[in-house]
């Protein structure tokens, strides 16, 4: 794993197309989930350093802009090269710090090549979409409406999916005109640092990608960064509020993908494979490390038994190891601190007498993050396990009578990103999708998520869309020219 040189960093401050020392006050120690051993140690970079970057940005946001579309799209698609061919390096990568299976690993490199590749084309058709005319009714003017850029952006990533999270947010940005500033996660800093090498090695514009490693003050310092025209931030509702306290200073525009307590809904018609399949992968997939797992099962009291028989079975046999390990289903949590925060949760679940099906605890005590797969059954909806974001391989169900009730439940939340919905009656999947309060449901499949597709959610799971040309639109802002006929 050492002989990776994407795991090896002497410098992980990005600025204006130069890799530079950085002016942190302390290295960050990279540790492996599966052992606890020190992969490496990084530098880091500081508020000063982001002082640096914005202003780099700044300076490259007006020829960026100028820069046709089409050249844009060409850079995107060069930047998804760069990625290919990093391909083994990079889920190396994942596997190791992240701690996710190779499956997983090669899906999100996978993920991240695939938004590049998507905005090089919208973008390939921006500058001959501008000026489209309007029509004023009864007046004697006519006018035209232009998208362009907002400006220089300072974008937060988080460490559960770090280079798709990144992904989703450059590709767009940097397809709209945007130039833009990324602090990497503390906890998994290394593979988005394969952004700078890459724009290097393409001879992007200096400017273009500002990248700086490190902890709370690199966030806090792109948060107020004064040449920033949005922040867009993914992470904990926590963390997301005191940027958006921070960005409403200046009354700037900001994104935010939070977190959510999203619910599975399965009726007594639905396929018990399907159903099994789709509710295991919305759980555990990541170990749970996702805003979007489904964590609360609502299935129908018909088909409860059978259902948590099998699923209690699938879950007892997975196979959770190091990734590097044959037949590895579900890795280590990531970070140490989440590790302890899940058998918080499990510890509180023990003290309220819940219904373990599965799992329950830490699989041994030792240096690895290894969590047991766990189901609790007949979960009450007032627990924390019910209602709180765990962000671990951890299920509650309950059973409903009526569709109905089953809306009622999966709605009751102060979330509202994600959903799924297993059912063989099409008219019936679809009406309790659509009464869902949701941003992306998922209808008799498992989680997948494409690049035109749209994520986001409603409640407290965020503001604004990523993805799709909602995520190029998240970048731009419109124009509107009125002149006489």
């Amino acid at each position: 794993m050492s002989s990776n040189p994407l795991l090896q960093r002497n410098q992980t401050v990005f600025i204006n197309g130069e890799w530079r020392d950085g002016g942190g006050a302390a290295p960050l120690s990279v540790v492996n989930p599966s052992n606890g051993e020190i992969i490496t140690q990084v530098p880091t970079g500081g508020a000063g350093d982001v002082e640096a970057a914005a202003a780099a940005a700044a300076a490259a946001f007006g020829p960026w802009k100028a820069t046709p579309s089409t050249t844009r799209a060409g850079y995107l698609r060069a930047i998804a090269k760069g990625l290919a061919a990093r391909h083994d390096q990079l889920v190396n990568v994942q596997m190791t710090v992240s701690g996710k299976p190779q499956m997983e690993s090669e899906i999100d490199v996978g993920d991240a090549i695939a938004c590049f590749e998507y905005y090089a084309g919208l973008a390939d058709g921006l500058d001959a979409a501008q000026d489209a005319p309007v029509s004023h009714a009864g007046g004697d003017h006519m006018g035209r409406v232009r998208h362009e850029p907002v400006g220089p952006v300072g974008m937060i990533v988080p460490w559960n999916f770090p280079l798709v999270t990144s992904a989703w947010k450059l590709a767009p940005a940097l397809a709209a005109g945007c130039t833009a500033v990324m602090k990497t996660s503390e906890m998994t800093p290394l593979i988005e640092l394969a952004y700078g090498d890459i724009a290097v090695e393409i001879g992007l514009p200096a400017g273009v990608i500002n990248i700086v490693t490190g902890g709370a003050d690199v966030g806090i310092a792109i948060s107020a960064a004064p040449e920033f025209r949005k922040v867009s931030f993914t992470g904990s509702n926590m963390v997301g509020a005191l940027v958006m306290q921070a960005v409403s200073k200046r009354c700037l525009p900001i994104a935010l993908e939070l977190g959510g307590k999203s619910p599975i809904i399965v009726t007594e018609d639905a396929d018990l494979d399907t159903a099994l399949d789709c509710v295991l992968g919305g759980v555990f997939y990541n170990a749970g490390q996702m805003c979007s797992a489904t964590s609360r099962l609502m299935v129908h009291e018909s088909l409860e038994a059978k259902l948590i028989e099998g699923l209690a079975e699938r879950a007892k046999g997975m196979r959770v190891s190091s990734p590097f390990d044959e037949g590895c289903e579900m890795g280590p949590i990531t970070t140490r601190a989440q590790f302890t925060k899940i058998r918080e949760y499990l510890d509180g679940a023990r003290a309220d007498g819940l219904t373990c099906v599965a799992g329950g605890d830490a699989l041994a005590d030792g240096p690895g993050n290894f969590i047991a797969p766990t189901i609790y059954r007949n979960v009450p909806h007032d627990n924390r396990i019910w209602r709180e974001e765990v962000f671990g391989p951890v299920l509650a169900t309950t059973t409903f009578r009526s569709d109905e009730e089953a809306i009622r439940i999966a709605n009751d939340t102060h979330y509202g990103l994600v959903g799924s919905v297993v059912c063989a009656d099409p008219a019936r999947g679809n009406a309790l999708c659509d009464g869902i309060e949701a941003g992306q449901i998922w209808y008799n499949t498992p989680q997948i998520v494409y690049p035109d597709s749209a994520w986001g959610g409603f409640k407290a799971s965020g503001i604004g869309r990523e993805l799709g040309p909602w995520g190029l639109s998240g970048f731009q802002g419109v124009k509107h020219v009125t002149s006489p006929m």
